[in-house]
């Protein structure tokens, strides 16, 4: 092919663990030759992925750059926006879509670019495909407003005190145990033992601090 009509695949996983080799099948039904397609596996976030940078610095105006849905593009309305419009716009190549046919920018056989419905049915997508995104967070943020209201807890369950806390933690206190002997005895590291002396005993640090004085004074 040469230079200015090259038809480009592009795929990309979100996740290491996920899988290639639909998207590949895909474009290579197209058909796209397998030295054609470049591959990502990282995040959509940003787009410094490395394989799709080296393609758009290799694409030409006139080539054809082919992809199976079109958040490979990005994950939110901006950056497919943004990514779709750098790409027919200002480099003068055409996308394919192959989850959606009317996303094809491509010259049509009666001589009309598809340019203007691709552009338009991508507008609409892309901003219902933001707002139920937005959506989703925001139910996702009152159903934990809910379960907090209930009062459901979060993160990792508490580690429960064994029955030595009692004593040792009286110990601490009055300056006849260490912390670090303490959370020892309990089965807990001494971050642990401190937040729950915290909770259960305010002002014991300052009251440990005093005995330990007291102690030393009498030594």
């Amino acid at each position: 092919m040469g230079k200015g009509n090259n038809t480009y695949g592009y795929a990309r996983v979100s996740a290491r663990d996920q899988n290639l080799a639909r998207q590949y099948e895909a474009l290579r039904r197209f058909p796209i030759e397998e030295r054609f397609i470049y591959a990502d596996t990282a995040s959509g976030k940003n787009f410094d992925r490395p394989s799709y940078v080296r393609l758009m610095h290799m694409m030409q105006p006139g080539d054809v750059m082919v992809i199976k849905s079109i958040d490979r593009l990005g994950r939110n309305y901006d950056e497919i926006i943004e990514q779709w419009r750098t790409i027919t716009k200002q480099m003068g190549c055409a996308i394919v879509v192959l989850d959606m046919p009317l996303l094809d920018t491509r010259r049509q056989a009666d001589g009309l670019t598809g340019a203007f419905i691709a552009d338009l049915v991508l507008q609409v997508l892309s901003y219902v495909a933001q707002i139920e995104r937005e959506n989703i967070r925001q139910r996702q943020a009152e159903g934990i407003a809910l379960a907090k209201a209930r009062g459901v807890r979060f993160g990792r369950p508490a580690i429960e005190r064994p029955e030595i806390y009692g004593k040792v933690s009286w110990q601490v206190i009055h300056g006849e145990l260490s912390r670090g002997e303490a959370a020892r005895a309990s089965g807990v590291s001494v971050t642990t033992f401190e937040k729950w002396m915290d909770a259960d005993n305010p002002g014991w640090r300052h009251l440990s601090r005093i005995a330990y004085d007291e102690g030393h004074h009498r030594r």
